[in-house]
């Protein structure tokens, strides 16, 4: 495990996306709240939010911190649902796994429960596309866009 000791905490925030590819009638399902197990969407945020907040105890020699803040946001397209998770903290290491973390969880949440659904549908995508703080700074994966960042930065100054 690295030594953070001797660090000072720092503000960081991760951003990870993955994609749960699905049949287009699926889609419709899900958008529409129609999925007999119920909320799919809504159980898919707590899931990932929880994951966040366990990420040190999924994964071996990662740093347990506090979780600042965790958003889990949805993207439904024509044959896909885009799960997008953004964490923040103040802390001596960074959030990226947490990001990934949550956004994997969320994920796996849709996949569970319209497995009844459908069982073609695949998970894929995952990466992560922003993170700052740190002594490496801020880094984006190209083609990176800032369309939700801006207003969780506002919020995470206090501005509503």
């Amino acid at each position: 495990m690295v030594d953070v000791t001797p660090k000072e905490p720092t503000y960081r925030r991760a951003l990870a996306r993955c994609r749960v590819n699905m049949a287009p009638e699926t889609t419709a399902k899900v958008a529409n709240n129609a999925i007999t197990k119920g909320d799919v969407l809504g159980a898919a945020r707590i899931a990932g939010i929880q994951a966040a907040k366990r990420t040190a105890d999924l994964i071996p020699l990662c740093h347990p911190l506090l979780v600042g803040s965790v958003y889990i946001n949805f993207t439904i397209g024509d044959d896909y649902v885009e799960v997008e998770s953004q964490v923040e903290t103040i802390d001596r290491t960074g959030v990226e796994m947490e990001a990934m973390t949550a956004c994997a969880v969320a994920a796996l949440t849709i996949y569970d429960m319209c497995k009844s659904t459908d069982r073609s549908m695949t998970i894929g995508d995952l990466a992560l596309w922003e993170k700052t703080g740190g002594r490496m700074g801020t880094w984006r994966r190209p083609g990176f866009q800032e369309t939700d960042t801006e207003l969780t930065e506002a919020q995470a100054q206090g501005i509503q």
